[in-house]
């Protein structure tokens, strides 16, 4: 997107954003929360294209957060949470590498003090040349599950169960309880209650939108997993 097209994105934010005002002070609140969630949209879609990655994210997760309380089902949810999950992803990705470098390097140079230090110690250990050799070994060894641990976090695993929908398998976003106590994500079991029956899929049991209750330990369990394992944003 070239700068032209960026800037023309965030004037035309700007252009949604006073319309929402207008929309507000005639009490016209559906409207206005439909400008501002569209406004914060765009001006986040804006701020990824120039790589200012923290304001951008910061802007859609506004959008989602007012799209979400107007119309959970929406396509604008929908489109927004994907945009939010790319740009988490890419940002991610990038600080990833850096850390992977890091890594790296400093591992190098761990080995390498490491080698010089068998060889000094070699030289002073006539008669115990196996005994080093061994000692060496065991750290080298030691050195690697210290780095492997560090790299973890940014190493992709499968996500825990309990963070999955039970509908889509998919990690949470918008995460509610029914009665039943299992959680799903909203969006879906509203689909569900609307296109397949007013029942709790997996119990069967009698179910009406207004017995979901957001579940917001699972909700934080979700934002925590996600800060520290950026990887899992990726979509298939």
């Amino acid at each position: 997107m070239s700068p032209a097209v960026v800037a023309s994105a965030a004037k035309q934010a700007e252009q949604l954003r006073l319309h929402g005002n207008r929309y507000f002070k005639k009490d016209r609140f559906g409207a206005a929360i439909d400008a501002y969630t569209e406004a914060h949209y765009m001006l986040g879609l804006a701020l990824l294209q120039r790589k200012e990655y923290a304001e951008g994210i910061k802007e859609l997760k506004k959008a989602l957060d007012l799209g979400r309380g107007a119309n959970p089902k929406s396509y604008m949810v929908e489109e927004i949470w994907q945009e939010l999950a790319r740009a988490k992803y890419l940002a991610w990705e990038h600080e990833s590498t850096k850390r992977s470098w890091e890594l790296q390097n400093l591992k190098e140079a761990c080995e390498a003090a490491l080698k010089e230090k068998h060889f000094l110690d070699a030289s002073e250990m006539e008669g115990f040349v196996d005994e080093n050799a061994k000692s060496n070994l065991e750290q080298l060894e030691a050195l690697g599950r210290v780095f492997n641990k560090a790299a973890e976090d940014d190493t992709p695993t499968e996500v825990p169960d309990y963070l999955c929908c039970k509908i889509t398998l998919d990690i949470f976003r918008d995460p509610v309880i029914a009665p039943s106590g299992f959680t799903y994500e909203r969006a879906v079991i509203l689909d569900h209650l609307q296109k397949v029956g007013r029942f709790d899929p997996i119990t069967r049991e009698s179910l009406y939108p207004s017995q979901l209750v957001p579940n917001l330990a699972i909700k934080e369990a979700v934002s925590a997993y996600l800060e520290k394992h950026g990887w899992a944003y990726k979509m298939d």
